[in-house]
């Protein structure tokens, strides 16, 4: 992302996975929580470096937060085989500990996913309950996988135009919970042109909020 990211290896449950950490600035400011963001499908040319992941990560640290993009098994430098999405999440929830170890204990831990990677971060989140502080899920692949339900106060984009995650999928599986959708009009499922707005968003609806 910038010549200052971390290339890192974590020990995962299928072999060593690939991942890639940038800190907030001044390098010498402790961060305010830990952030990991999941890629969309493995099979379908996701990786650490899409540029939705990377916006999500661009965000978080300018929000103050240590962010970890990683490269699910089989994917890039990362060991192990497609897993069908069981074993995705296991890779997520290994690199969600090993971030987390590496920053000071007890941060916010922040987990964010895209399209195929918003499944498997809302069953990360489902798993690891209330030590999840703020879950961002962008086109969660709501039709091809079993989105976990989530936490009232997750941030849910989606893109009004998506041809690859209907918005209706997304509807039909956040109506039962209540749970808002944040619509950018026109997006993509890819968000072409508009990843300003998303970065926006996600720096508006994360900012620590000032008590009146």
């Amino acid at each position: 992302m910038t010549p200052r990211t971390e290339a890192l290896t974590v020990a995962g449950p299928a072999g060593a996975l690939q991942c890639a950490l940038d800190r907030p600035e001044p390098a010498a400011q402790a961060p305010r929580g830990v952030a990991v963001f999941c890629h969309p499908h493995p099979l379908h040319g996701g990786t650490l470096d899409n540029k939705v992941v990377v916006t999500m990560a661009r965000a978080a640290v300018l929000l103050g937060y240590a962010a970890t993009r990683f490269n699910f098994r089989g994917v890039g430098r990362s060991e192990g085989r497609w897993d069908e999405g069981r074993g995705e999440i296991d890779d997520a929830l290994a690199v969600i500990a090993a971030a987390r170890a590496l920053c000071a204990a007890g941060l916010p831990l922040l987990i964010g996913g895209f399209s195929f990677g918003g499944y498997v971060a809302s069953q990360a989140a489902a798993r690891l309950g209330g030590e999840v502080s703020r879950l961002v899920l962008v086109s969660p692949a709501a039709e091809n996988f079993e989105v976990a339900r989530v936490p009232p106060h997750t941030l849910v984009v989606q893109g009004e135009a998506d041809d690859v995650v209907p918005m209706r999928a997304v509807l039909d599986w956040a109506r039962p919970q209540g749970l808002p959708v944040l619509v950018i009009p026109g997006g993509g499922h890819f968000f072409h042109g508009q990843l300003g707005l998303l970065k926006q968003i996600l720096l508006d609806t994360l900012a620590p909020r000032v008590a009146l």
